[in-house]
């Protein structure tokens, strides 16, 4: 768990907006404001997949630098807010998580609740928002949105077989060509919407490149794979070169309606 005197709710890495790609990181923090303490939890809850996608971080600052890309990555742990998730979701602020109770946020008030959808989760969604919209009229085409998480070699004890998974709702531009380039390399086990379903109302997927009609895609990385600083490198050079072939395809820029299977919604276009 790491501390600030002033909190900031997320880190934007610079990069050249004409390049057209936008990377993203919800999960890449651990952090918390020190009003909340540790939220009644050990040190080493801190530690677990609970609190943050483990080895994003490093992945996120590498492909930045190797791809010239802007990004941006949220300071803050899930176990505070999420993210990742739309503001009406049951697991927006979690009470229990993969077996942990969360003293801090039990009971949750209406009044807190909003709190930290006005103090962490909105100020990230504005600055996503901002950092898309730049790229978008930086190169007068749509951008391409990846966004980088990481998930745990087994969940209720069960192993999970993937090194890596894409996870993507309709829009199939992006997710097919990453699929088939990473299966290129025959060592690999590629999850398609695996281990997780991409489908998520409310997401940062669904709330800056579904409604817009951005190409995008979700990649899960195997924890253990990055969890150190050469790992995490590794997978960043693989990486690199894969997201520069799918942002140099001509239809990953343009702006399509491609609906969700979570349901109807209103385009922003």
């Amino acid at each position: 768990m790491v501390r600030t005197a002033v909190f900031r709710p997320f880190e934007m890495i610079e990069g050249d907006r004409s390049r057209g790609l936008v990377l993203l990181a919800d999960h890449a923090g651990r952090a918390l404001p020190d009003e909340y303490g540790d939220l009644g939890l050990p040190q080493a809850e801190f530690d677990r997949h609970i609190a943050y996608d483990i080895g994003v971080e490093r992945v996120i600052r590498r492909l930045a630098e190797l791809t010239g890309a802007p990004a941006l990555m949220a300071n803050f742990s899930r176990l505070l807010i999420d993210p990742n998730r739309g503001e009406d979701d049951p697991t927006l602020i979690r009470q229990l998580y993969d077996g942990t109770v969360v003293p801090g946020n039990y009971p949750m008030t209406v009044e807190e609740r909003e709190r930290r959808l006005d103090l962490f989760y909105r100020p990230y969604h504005d600055a996503v928002g901002a950092l898309v919209a730049s790229v978008h009229a930086a190169t007068g085409a749509a951008p391409f949105v990846f966004s980088i998480h990481s998930f745990t070699p087994s969940m209720q004890g069960q192993q999970r077989p993937w090194h890596v998974g894409i996870l993507w709702d309709l829009d199939d531009r992006a997710p097919r060509a990453l699929i088939d380039l990473l299966s290129k390399d025959a060592a690999l086990v590629v999850g398609d919407n695996e281990p997780y379903d991409g489908a998520l109302r409310g997401d940062t997927m669904f709330r800056h490149a579904i409604v817009n009609g951005f190409a995008h895609a979700l990649i899960e990385i195997r924890q253990d794979l990055i969890a150190d600083d050469a790992g995490a490198d590794q997978w960043a050079e693989r990486l690199a070169p894969i997201v520069e072939a799918v942002n140099a395809r001509p239809d990953i820029h343009e702006r399509r309606k491609f609906g969700s299977r979570t349901g109807p919604f209103d385009y922003v276009i």
